[in-house]
């Protein structure tokens, strides 16, 4: 670990540069293009029809120059009487509605801009515009369905899923799919992906898309409800394709990658991502002191988790702190030195994190439920949305009270002074009892004071140095 992970200079502050997703980048546009890439036309119209005064525009950082023109063609589109804000540089996910900077501009409505995890907010109605990617329908239908015959699958039906980013294209790709299939006795399931979503999660659908779904989760199938349904995936690889592989690490995913134009199937690299994980619950097995990560303001159901979380460690006499430091990076969380394990509360996409660079494990809530386990048993089943784990769980209904179910504990500590004092529940207190330094003396009264100086006048820029 070097010394890099656990601070950074002012300078590197300034020059550090932005770190932009290539794949969510695009060259310059123009008017016409915009007009089609961001569906200008068809935003407006949502707009009058939600009757929405104040909208927020957000947008992440790989996007954001096309902001200034959207703002001023929507401006056009729908008139005076409405006003317009632009959100950048998000709390914590880009691909999460930031209801926190829509509500202090007391916005009524969210336009989402480029990549998203709709995950179901609970403030705010939201509009999603995922742009457009270009994507050789044929081409993909046709690589997918041969990586599917001739994995010799036996199973007669299989599920559509796709990148949010070619949502323009799926009725498309859906009837080159079932044309090229059904020469197979193969049938195509889809489940469209929702373009509104309000603050409920309920969603929007026209009547001709909805009598063409059916589920998109394999193992719910009502007429199979034993058998494995094969998933047919079209994206690059990302975080939601990774989102899928460890949620459905039972099902054969075969992936098309519009960018390269091919197609893997990708069940052993779902098998590396669980043993790794697993390693990371093992640690956590471990841990006495957890600090509990916010990762998101906007996805329902993260206030109840939390404290469902809060009951689950002190059922397991566990310390815990809950910590909200935005976008992680090993340099914050260096600062919680006490503390042995993170527990990330987060949207899907963003509650798998690498932390090979941390000084601490993160684990999800779910893997923390399978370390708190006396005798830790995994199926393989993983769960990351917080709907599935709240009806796995059936967090916040008959707990049990923390302050019954364990006892308080305590420490006896000695001050500066050497007087003695109790402190109770208090693992940072008892970190810094453990440590050699323990902060500067406060000499209170021993030394004279020091005599005033003339401080510093002008522009911080201008200084040649931090002192």
């Amino acid at each position: 670990m070097t010394d890099a992970a656990f601070s950074s200079s002012a300078q590197d502050v300034i020059q550090r540069p932005v770190v932009l997703d290539p794949d969510e980048a695009h060259t310059s546009l123009s008017v016409e293009e915009l007009e089609d890439y961001y569906e200008l036309r068809w935003t407006a119209d949502e707009i009058i029809a939600g009757g929405y005064k104040r909208v927020a525009l957000q947008f992440p950082d790989e996007l954001l120059r096309d902001s200034v023109p959207i703002y001023h063609n929507l401006k056009r589109a729908i008139g005076d009487g409405r006003e317009f804000y632009v959100l950048a540089d998000t709390s914590y996910g880009s691909c999460c509605v930031d209801e926190v900077a829509a509500q202090h501009v007391d916005a009524d409505a969210v336009v989402h801009y480029g990549h998203a995890c709709m995950s179901k907010t609970y403030r705010l109605p939201v509009i999603y515009v995922f742009g457009k990617k270009p994507i050789d329908v044929l081409d993909a239908a046709q690589k997918l369905s041969e990586s599917y015959i001739s994995s010799q699958a036996s199973a007669k039906f299989v599920v559509l899923r796709h990148d949010v980013a070619y949502t323009h294209e799926a009725e498309n790709l859906l009837t080159a799919l079932r044309d090229v299939l059904a020469k197979h006795d193969v049938s195509v399931s889809y489940n469209p992906v929702p373009r509104t979503l309000g603050p409920s999660g309920t969603a929007t659908q026209t009547p001709a898309t909805k009598s063409e779904s059916h589920t998109t989760e394999p193992s719910a199938h009502p007429n199979t409800p034993e058998v494995v349904i094969p998933v047919l995936y079209v994206g690059p690889p990302s975080l939601g394709l990774t989102n899928l592989l460890m949620t459905h690490s039972a099902t054969p995913v075969h992936a098309y990658n519009p960018l390269t134009r091919e197609t893997s199937l990708q069940s052993v690299s779902t098998n590396k991502l669980l043993m790794r994980r697993y390693a990371i619950v093992q640690k956590a097995r471990d841990a006495d002191v957890f600090g509990i990560l916010i990762g998101t303001l906007g996805v329902a159901s993260y206030l109840p988790l939390i404290s469902h979380l809060r009951q689950v460690l002190a059922r397991a006499h566990k310390k815990t702190y809950t910590v909200s430091v935005g976008k992680l990076n090993p340099a914050k969380l260096a600062n919680f030195a006490e503390i042995e394990c993170f527990v990330l509360v987060a949207c899907p996409e963003n509650s798998l994190i690498d932390a090979k660079d941390f000084y601490r494990p993160i684990v999800t809530p779910f893997e923390l439920e399978l370390a708190l386990q006396p005798e830790p048993t995994w199926t393989g089943e993983y769960l990351l949305d917080f709907d599935q784990y709240r009806h796995a769980k059936r967090y916040g209904a008959d707990e049990e009270p923390a302050s019954e179910a364990t006892p308080s504990s305590s420490a006896v500590i000695v001050r500066s002074d050497g007087t003695v004092a109790t402190l109770k529940d208090s693992a940072a207190g008892e970190f810094l009892q453990s440590r050699t330094f323990r902060g500067l003396e406060t000499r209170t009264g021993l030394d004279p004071p020091s005599i005033l100086e003339q401080g510093r006048s002008g522009i911080a820029r201008g200084y040649g140095d931090d002192h």
